[in-house]
């Protein structure tokens, strides 16, 4: 089986309206993430998932060059981030893809689907 990155993608406009609601309003989504989670595990699909914090809280460490280079914020200027993730098991991209929808609608935002890298053969 082949393991994919879905990645919940947010944006400003994501967070400011995510600011602006009570836990009361988020509860029917983390339920919602959740059962999808017990899914994921309960078909052998899940691998490792992750919500992250705000793009804010962000450091780029660079030691392409003679130094180590941190500064706070994210490496590239960009309308929309990585908010979220799961990493799952599929057979192919067409099952990968079912599961971001049903992860789609669960956490109520975008997901991109990205195949990991085969291991080289030994």
């Amino acid at each position: 089986m082949s393991q994919y990155l879905l990645a919940v993608n947010g944006s400003a406009a994501d967070e400011a309206a995510q600011s602006q609601m009570t836990m009361e309003e988020m509860q029917p989504l983390f339920e919602a993430v959740e059962r999808f989670n017990e899914r994921l595990r309960a078909e052998g699909a899940w691998v490792f998932a992750g919500g992250l914090q705000p793009i804010g809280s962000t450091t780029t460490v660079d030691h392409t060059g003679g130094e180590v280079i941190i500064t706070d914020g994210p490496f590239a200027e960009s309308k929309e981030w990585l908010g979220g993730f799961w990493v799952i098991e599929a057979p192919d991209l067409d099952a990968a893809l079912r599961w971001a929808a049903e992860g789609s609608k669960a956490c109520a935002g975008r997901v991109e689907v990205r195949p990991f890298q085969d291991e080289p053969e030994a």
